[in-house]
């Protein structure tokens, strides 16, 4: 493949679906900068070769997408320069100069804090003085980023997990912090009883998805103001946001943590840190209808 100057990618396997090329373009577009996004599927036999040979040299940067953000972590963690990633365990944003990696990092954390405060400004500090709960459902990598995210934030997380050993072990990455305290590892049974402490409720799991089973939580015990999120965005509003908004719980779709992970890779790569705007929110979700 030929030198790319100014090119970023997502690289995937597939990634033909990816909705990233839609959000960038328009960015690019819209702030008037030479350049462009592309897909770029990599086979999983090919990535360590990919990222450490070819891909510095022909690209900006890259994206990471499924199944690659935890086996690209091992390859690239020499370049790993924010304590994010390691917290995470995996590496969804490459940057790249002049031929060589420059660092690589994750920002799904930073998409999902950011996704929050949008639509509930100051929400993560009324959560501290209340000194309530978030509930946190699943510990997968969506949840590692989530986690890390209300590690930063010094919010106290009631865990449960279809698999409790995966959410002891996600409670592990913490352990020798003082945050580790505020962990609690509860069995996935008892997931509901918590509901009238917690402040937020987070659902990580793919439960809700299209074509997935229903995740299957009543909301009965759910304390009235509390804020509700799902990361699925297709569908853009699931079962567990439509009874959340039923109640009259404040709601916030999945669909602002994929546009807010992409701020700081497009900042980087092409010298402009981006706004999500409603027209970029109607120009994806019109996208996700074709892929």
């Amino acid at each position: 493949m030929k030198d790319l100057p100014n090119t970023a990618a997502v690289i995937g396997y597939p990634v033909q679906h990816s909705l990233s090329p839609v959000v960038h373009r328009y960015w690019l577009k819209r702030y008037n900068i030479q350049g462009d996004y592309i897909t770029h599927e990599v086979k999983p036999e090919q990535l360590e070769a990919f990222l450490l040979g070819e891909m510095p040299s022909i690209f900006c940067g890259i994206n990471i997408t499924l199944p690659f953000k935890e086996s690209a972590f091992y390859v690239l963690e020499e370049y790993v320069r924010d304590e994010a990633v390691r917290r995470i365990g995996a590496v969804n944003t490459v940057f790249c100069k002049d031929g060589e990696i420059c660092d690589a990092t994750n920002t799904d954390w930073y998409g999902f804090e950011q996704n929050i405060l949008q639509h509930v400004p100051g929400f993560f500090e009324q959560l501290r003085k209340s000194g309530r709960p978030v509930m946190v459902l699943g510990a997968g990598g969506a949840a590692r980023g989530v986690l890390y995210c209300l590690y930063r934030q010094d919010i106290p997380v009631i865990l449960s997990n279809r698999t409790q050993s995966t959410a002891e072990a996600l409670k592990a990455v913490y352990i020798e912090t003082k945050y580790g305290e505020k962990i609690q590892v509860i069995p996935w049974e008892q997931r509901e009883l918590p509901l009238m402490e917690v402040g937020f409720l987070v659902n990580t799991t793919s439960l809700g998805m299209l074509g997935k089973p229903s995740l299957n939580i009543p909301l009965t015990n759910l304390h009235p103001d509390a804020v509700v999120t799902d990361i699925v965005y297709v569908p853009l509003k699931t079962e567990l946001l439509k009874e959340a908004e039923g109640r009259g719980n404040r709601i916030v779709d999945g669909l602002g943590m994929l546009l807010h992970q992409a701020v700081p890779g497009f900042e980087g790569w092409f010298g402009k840190k981006p706004e999500v705007t409603q027209e970029l929110r109607n120009i994806v979700l019109e996208a996700r209808g074709h892929v």
